[in-house]
């Protein structure tokens, strides 16, 4: 493994405000983060790391989102998703060498983040991975990149406006998330879905009550609909986001959290932010302080 040189970044923040969809980051003729590509990657990792591996291969595959604006998105006549995800995964495989034309994006639900990794269906996973120790038991989690917070996502109309208010109701958000949890210990009965697309849906058409996950993900789906959605309650939770990757390469850890802080250093990181998330002028946040990897 590569000698790494671990600082430690200021306490993360909850990030709260409006943020729209972010641009064409995904595609070919993009405006995402210049990402300094390194050339001879390879040689930086020692022999029998998954890094070498993915160096010498010249590509990676990473789960991500595609129904999460300024996250994680994909469009029907998109090349390639785009949101800080995406951003941020580029950022990774640029460490290892890897062009973003080289990285293949798999759609990546709440449900099947695990499985993918340990069936080696991805290396990594980016796909707004909030950090829990059950996830930690199953598969590495290392970071957090971002931190947010779990809101409600209601008709315009709603009388929805505190936690109070949605005992009894229906609340849906993914098959797989925390926020089912989460919900269900305010008192609401919870619905999943595969995607947040489709929980949208259930609350524009009136079959569920509301939505819930991260703030982040709520103001992005509220900015497209302004007219006939709103984002209500203040942050009841702290969702930490983490890069996902096989128990297998645990060395990868040192790695991510690595290339993680070269980011925060050389001004990838809140040029990321400010490229997605931060185009409806969203203030960049504190950068997140990392979790210490595994000892090995």
């Amino acid at each position: 493994m590569r000698r790494m040189k671990l600082g430690m970044a200021a306490v993360a923040v909850l990030l709260a405000g409006s943020l729209t969809a972010c641009g064409e980051a995904g595609d070919d003729d993009n405006e995402g983060v210049d990402v300094d590509v390194k050339e001879d990657a390879a040689e930086d990792f020692d022999e029998g790391t998954r890094m070498r591996e993915l160096a010498e291969e010249g590509k990676v595959t990473i789960g991500v989102k595609f129904d999460q604006p300024g996250l994680g998105f994909k469009g029907a006549t998109d090349d390639a998703p785009s949101g800080f995800d995406v951003e941020m995964g580029k950022i990774l495989a640029a460490d290892l060498g890897i062009d973003p034309e080289n990285i293949e994006w798999k759609e990546t639900i709440s449900d099947n983040r695990e499985p993918f990794l340990e069936a080696g269906e991805v290396d990594l996973v980016l796909a707004t991975y909030s950090i829990t120790p059950e996830r930690r038991a199953v598969v590495g989690q290392a970071g957090p990149y971002y931190v947010t917070g779990q809101q409600l996502l209601v008709r315009a109309d709603s009388d929805i406006d505190s936690l109070d208010d949605i005992r009894g109701t229906e609340v849906c958000s993914v098959t797989g998330s925390t926020s089912l949890e989460n919900i269900k210990a305010e008192g609401a009965t919870p619905r999943g879905f595969d995607t947040y697309s489709e929980c949208v849906s259930q609350v524009l058409d009136g079959a569920v009550d509301a939505m819930t996950t991260d703030g982040a993900i709520l103001l992005g789906y509220a900015a497209e609909q302004p007219d006939d959605l709103k984002v209500v309650v203040e942050p009841f939770s702290e969702e930490r986001y983490g890069v996902g990757y096989s128990l297998d390469h645990p060395e990868m850890c040192e790695w991510i959290n690595e290339t993680i802080e070269e980011s925060f250093e050389n001004g990838q990181w809140e040029e990321a932010f400010n490229l997605t998330l931060g185009e409806a002028g969203v203030e960049t946040p504190e950068q997140p302080e990392l979790d210490p990897c595994p000892a090995s």
